[in-house]
């Protein structure tokens, strides 16, 4: 059962080792007192918050590195906007007729490996919005979960370009700004890779900064 109290929040990585398909809904069982918050991989053990530190004074939300796995820093770290389970991935299969012929549509679930970009770990991904027209696939990542329990046929198709990410900007070390590139993480990562893209769409809202990044390369 959970602890009363807990404001901790899993990290939002959807990696699914709680037995369960995303953070979100971890994070409502969590409330309801159903999981209890060592569930989560992620969560900090006691002795991280010093010897002198309560077991109840946790963080109150999820930790993100300042810096990924070669040491630079990011400039932010990409959120999903209000309500919705990840940063929207932008993608386009290396063969984009497979939209067509596989008759991917949204609500779909799909799984491929980033190959232009370099990531060696395959996504597994639901499609929001595809676009027969141009192949393009609107996504959120959903986690490796879907791709195992067997119970939602999931549309294999094999590589992928990783071509946008949009997203609220937090952890804001450098501000996103139109026609630069930089660098950031995107907060389901679990390989805390350096991502780069140009940031082509900055809304200022009551949640953050809203941005859109393409040209997607991990440097």
């Amino acid at each position: 059962m959970g602890e009363k109290g807990i404001k901790w929040m899993p990290p939002g990585k959807n990696c699914g080792l709680c037995g369960l398909r995303t953070c979100g809904l971890f994070a409502a069982l969590l409330e309801a007192g159903i999981r209890d918050p060592k569930d989560c991989p992620y969560y900090p053990e006691e002795k991280s918050f010093g010897e002198n530190s309560c077991s109840k004074e946790i963080e109150h939300e999820a930790l993100f590195p300042e810096r990924d796995v070669l040491g630079k820093e990011f400039d932010f770290i990409l959120h999903p906007l209000p309500g919705e389970i990840s940063a929207r991935k932008i993608i386009l299969p290396f063969r984009s007729d497979l939209v067509d012929t596989m008759k991917i549509t949204a609500g779909d679930i799909v799984m491929g490996r980033p190959m232009g970009a370099g990531c060696p770990i395959p996504h597994v991904l639901k499609v929001i919005k595809a676009e027969p027209l141009t192949g393009l696939l609107y996504t959120w990542v959903v986690g490796p979960k879907y791709s195992r329990e067997g119970k939602v046929k999931v549309k294999d198709i094999s590589a992928y370009h990783m071509v946008g990410f949009e997203g609220i900007a937090k952890s804001v070390k450098r501000e996103p700004t139109f026609g630069i590139r930089q660098r950031f993480l995107p907060g389901f990562c679990m390989m805390t890779l350096g991502h780069t893209g140009i940031v082509n769409m900055v809304l200022v809202k009551k949640s953050g900064f809203h941005v859109r990044i393409e040209d997607i390369i991990i440097l």
